[in-house]
């Protein structure tokens, strides 16, 4: 990390040094972001300010692929429109990058859920093509549910044990037993949670934050039909979306499971809460749960 502190007047010197014509456009803080720090830019950009994020190539592979893949999906994404290099005032990278608007999901909700499902399903079948053997490979998810099973069980000893229900074990045993990803590769997000997609008018209108996308298993992004829609809604979106079988659904149920303690490890206070944890990701994590358990 770096020890400078990224504020707006910091940005607009960035800026001004590097891409003066957007220099005086009007400078806003994005609330939230984890790896990244964003800033907007005017109505129609942002800033994304490397932050926690140890390593550029999070950024760099949003430069080479968002541009690639924007034309080929239904909902906006973020698209690079100039980079940053680093220097001695701000030793790290940066990105302008479009604004997609919309209201995140962590901080607003979704009321069209049949609609939503449906949109979510086609983006899904969009992004889901065969990659090119170039694509980025996941470091840290990607795998098979059974190559997991011990970032589920740090999640499910830290989530304070009153908050699981006892049948969460039962879903995740079925991901772990299920077969492999037999098809090609296919382009997956690889990080949808409620602050990675936007809603506007009760329903989802845009994904974002782009920096763990891989081609692999589609199911770490299937994982969504419970993570992110209302109760009642997956079978909809799995009917819609049409190209996962059986085997695909149980490992996306039991991913579902393992991303819902982490929201859910993610909203507590204290000690056993991680780093940089949001409190209202808490309940947001345990109603996701609840839909696990209500199955497709």
């Amino acid at each position: 990390m770096t020890d400078t502190e990224i504020t707006a007047d910091l940005v607009r010197d960035l800026l001004r040094e590097q891409h003066p014509d957007l220099a005086g456009l009007a400078i806003r803080e994005v609330p939230g972001g984890w790896g990244n720090q964003m800033w907007r830019l005017g109505d129609g950009l942002a800033v994304r300010m490397q932050r926690m994020d140890t390593t550029p190539e999070l950024q760099f592979k949003e430069r080479r692929w968002l541009p690639v893949l924007a034309p080929l999906l239904p909902l906006p994404i973020p698209a690079p429109v100039r980079f940053g290099e680093p220097s001695e005032r701000f030793p790290k990278h940066w990105t302008v990058m479009t604004w997609v608007p919309g209201e995140p999901l962590d901080l607003a909700s979704i009321s069209r859920g049949t609609h939503a499902a449906d949109t979510l399903a086609e983006f899904l079948r969009a992004l889901h093509v065969e990659a090119p053997a170039d694509a980025p490979t996941a470091t840290d998810r990607g795998a098979h549910p059974r190559d997991c099973t011990g970032g589920f069980e740090h999640f499910f000893h830290a989530v304070a044990p009153d908050d699981i229900p006892t049948d969460v074990r039962a879903v995740w045993d079925d991901a772990v037993a299920a077969q492999d990803w037999e098809g090609p590769p296919v382009w997956v997000h690889g990080d949808l949670h409620p602050a990675n997609v936007v809603v506007s008018d009760g329903t989802l209108s845009g994904i974002v934050d782009f920096g763990d996308l891989f081609a692999g298993d589609p199911a770490w992004d299937l994982a969504a039909a419970w993570v992110l829609l209302p109760a009642g809604t997956a079978g909809r979106f799995f009917d819609t979306y049409a190209l996962a079988d059986e085997a695909t659904i149980r490992r996306a149920r039991g991913l579902a499971a393992m991303k819902s303690l982490f929201l859910m490890l993610m909203g507590q206070n204290g000690d056993r809460g991680l780093p940089g944890g949001k409190p209202h990701w808490g309940p947001a994590g345990r109603a996701a749960l609840d839909r696990v358990l209500e199955g497709v």
